[in-house]
């Protein structure tokens, strides 16, 4: 058992390793390939064979995921007619660790003759991927890193990680946001979580608990059993001051404050209460609850007006937790 152990943990610190050589292999070619890419006006068309045609589909998709218009090019099925997808203003992505893989270079000549800027990820820097490509990235790994010196685990690793350090350079230069992330991933819980606005599912005004600062407690007990939302805003010149809950009545009364009643609400209320604006994101709203270990917030307006109270069990109920 500890042998299976021990090639288990051999087998990650390996690719940990090769990561860390790939890092420090970076030139300044990295900068000439973002520069390319930032500058594509089609589509980025990744391709390889193989196992590197796997990576090549994930690197697609999260390019794709991340605001870069983004195919797979399957290169056995391009020599058959699939090129067409390639056009003049595209960019070609080449995955190949031995940078000699003879599908991938049979579709060499139609990218050069059209002029279609070629980047390579390969782990031979003396290929002929590499010497025909406009940029060749270094994702060379030493042979003993994998098994019989050829089965792709650690180079596959280092090329699924260069795509994605490519993929995430380009959401940074781009300015790429979590409202943008947003719009390519609207369906399941990344949907919920990134479409989601709090006013989608606040309790609006006519629902929402308010009692007037001057007030007593006994008149914040009743709005709070009457809305029945686990807590009252407590508001002067409709400007949010504080917020009495349920936990607060629970503190109150543990501290020995028997006459609760009579007591004044601008002296139990919890004063500057955590809120969240209206325009926000559910999930934004998740995470102060979170952060806070508080289970209700208080929304606003862009003028700073509560106009809704937005609790744990709605963000529950709609899946956003």
């Amino acid at each position: 058992m500890n042998n299976y152990i021990d090639d288990f943990k051999q087998e990650l610190l390996r690719q940990s390793q090769a990561l860390k050589l790939a890092h420090d292999k970076v030139t300044d070619n990295v900068v000439k390939a973002l520069d390319i890419l930032i500058n594509c006006q089609g589509k980025v068309v990744v391709t390889g064979m193989g196992k590197a045609g796997l990576i090549g589909r994930k690197i697609s998709a999260t390019l794709a995921s991340t605001g870069t218009t983004s195919i797979f090019l399957h290169p056995a099925e391009g020599i058959h007619g699939d090129l067409g997808m390639l056009q003049k203003n595209d960019v070609v992505i080449a995955i190949s660790n031995s940078g000699n893989t003879e599908e991938v270079i049979s579709i060499i000549p139609y990218i050069k003759f059209n002029n279609i800027p070629l980047i390579a990820l390969t782990g031979n820097m003396e290929s002929r991927l590499a010497k025909y490509s406009d940029i060749a990235l270094d994702c060379s790994v030493p042979k003993d890193y994998e098994q019989l010196g050829l089965i792709p685990t650690a180079s596959t690793t280092v090329e699924l990680a260069m795509g994605d350090a490519l993929a995430v350079a380009l959401l940074k230069k781009r300015n790429f946001a979590l409202e943008d992330y947003a719009r390519f991933h609207p369906g399941g819980s990344i949907g919920k979580k990134l479409l989601l606005k709090v006013a989608d599912l606040m309790h609006d005004q006519a629902d929402v608990p308010f009692t007037s600062a001057n007030a007593t407690m006994d008149v914040a007990i009743m709005e709070m059993t009457s809305k029945k939302l686990g807590c009252t805003l407590i508001t002067e010149n409709k400007r949010l001051i504080g917020i009495v809950t349920d936990g607060d009545l629970r503190r109150f009364l543990q501290e020995g404050n028997s006459d609760i009643k009579n007591f004044p609400v601008e002296k139990a209320m919890t004063k500057n209460p955590k809120y969240i604006y209206a325009d926000k994101l559910a999930v934004e709203a998740l995470n102060l609850m979170e952060q806070y270990n508080i289970t209700v917030l208080p929304v606003l307006d862009l003028d700073n007006i509560p106009v809704g109270v937005i609790h744990l069990h709605d963000l529950i109920k709609a899946g956003v937790v």
